[in-house]
């Protein structure tokens, strides 16, 4: 096996297979390590579903999902597989909520995309399934709906080996020599070098970033998605509902039939307790399981039903709730990116700018907010932000 690589990449979930597929794609010599098995369910990529959408809260985000939506389609391509399955997105949630919906729907027209605006009625009388009070409304947005999540990270790992990409997995890194003009890991008791590293650990970014002498106020918690079984089971059929997101503090979303014959997944998001990624259990939160269960009792009974199965995963957390995609500081040839609990639509294009970034060293795509000097990843307790 060579030993010398264009470059290398930490981590390879969600964005770390991306980056290793559009670093091969562009003719680089790649060379990924995983410290688990590839497609584990330790992290944050894994299970059926994870939902895109062009709503979001600020111009930068939605046209950074725009390019998502189109890195997604160049992987289709390649893989030959449909990865992106449209149904429609909902947000919806009280007039005045925690989460600010004007916000989101002055996004979208700064960056000229259609939506509808829904009162409550007409919103439970396209779905009939939510129950919600007069005062509620909401966003629709024709392209929302799912990517394919276990399914997107294998065609990007499997499109980066047909592009001549190496992988190693079940091969942790124990050590790291970042040097000015090349890096050096050793993984598996193996030497490898590289002119470029691509950090894209998740929960384990610390543990990474260590060796360049960097610590980040980052917040690990446990997650966890909830499949439910509703006795009419076509009420929430893909193309019939949409993905959803309540907007409020508590936040919860959900998705249609998919992945899961007959069952419908919802969760709280980011309602986790903090863990070390190491020692977490995979049990199910008795919280969280409670504030969903109050939720669709509340706004979906049809789906206060049987409880069909849990599955754990784990948040990386910014303390702004932003991502972050940037080169370390004084190492220009070092990148990282995290995804701050929200980026696994994003994965593929923020794979394509750590790529651009490590080969071109410069991007097109607009990544000004998502800089690792911002002042709040400098705070040894910074303020939390996560309801966006």
């Amino acid at each position: 096996m060579k030993r010398e690589f264009d470059a290398i990449v930490l981590g390879l979930g969600g964005i770390g297979s991306g980056s290793a597929y559009w670093l091969a794609r562009s003719g680089a010599s790649v060379l990924g390590i995983e410290r688990f098995e590839l497609g584990h369910a330790r992290g944050e990529s894994h299970d059926h579903s994870r939902i895109i959408r062009l709503s979001y809260h600020t111009p930068a985000y939605v046209r950074l999902a725009k390019e998502a939506y189109a890195a997604w389609a160049t992987l289709e391509h390649d893989a030959a597989e449909r990865l992106v399955f449209k149904t429609g997105g909902l947000d919806l949630g009280p007039r005045v909520g925690a989460i600010p919906l004007e916000g989101y729907a002055g996004a979208m027209r700064a960056c000229d995309v259609s939506f509808e605006t829904l009162d409550a009625g007409e919103i439970c009388r396209r779905y009939p399934a939510f129950t919600i009070d007069r005062d509620a409304w909401g966003l629709f947005q024709a392209d929302g709906g799912i990517v394919a999540a276990e399914r997107a990270t294998a065609a990007h790992q499997h499109c980066a080996r047909a592009a001549g990409a190496t992988f190693l997995e079940r091969t942790p890194v124990t050590h790291l020599e970042l040097r000015d003009c090349e890096v050096v890991v050793v993984a598996g008791g193996e030497r490898y070098h590289a002119g470029r590293l691509v950090i894209t650990a998740g929960p384990w970014t610390n543990e990474a970033l260590a060796h360049a002498g960097l610590h980040l106020p980052l917040e690990i918690t446990k997650e966890q998605a909830m499949y439910f079984r509703p006795a009419n089971a076509d009420a929430f059929a893909f193309g019939r509902f949409p993905v959803w997101i309540w907007m409020d503090d508590p936040s919860f979303y959900g998705f249609p039939v998919f992945g899961e014959a007959g069952a419908v997944k919802v969760t709280q998001d980011a309602g986790g307790k903090s863990v070390d990624p190491d020692t977490r259990g995979y049990g199910p939160d008795d919280d969280i399981t409670a504030r969903v269960r109050t939720f669709l009792s509340a706004h979906i009974p049809a789906l206060d039903t049987e409880l069909h199965k849990i599955k754990t995963c784990l948040y990386t957390l910014t303390p702004d709730r932003d991502f972050v995609i940037d080169a370390l500081p004084d190492l220009p040839h070092v990148y990282m990116a995290i995804g701050a609990g929200h980026a696994f639509k994003f994965a593929s294009v923020i794979g394509r700018i750590l790529s651009e970034l490590a080969l071109q060293g410069r991007t097109a795509s607009d990544i000004s907010a998502f800089r690792l000097e911002r002042p709040i990843l400098k705070m040894a307790q910074p303020p939390k932000t996560y309801m966006v």
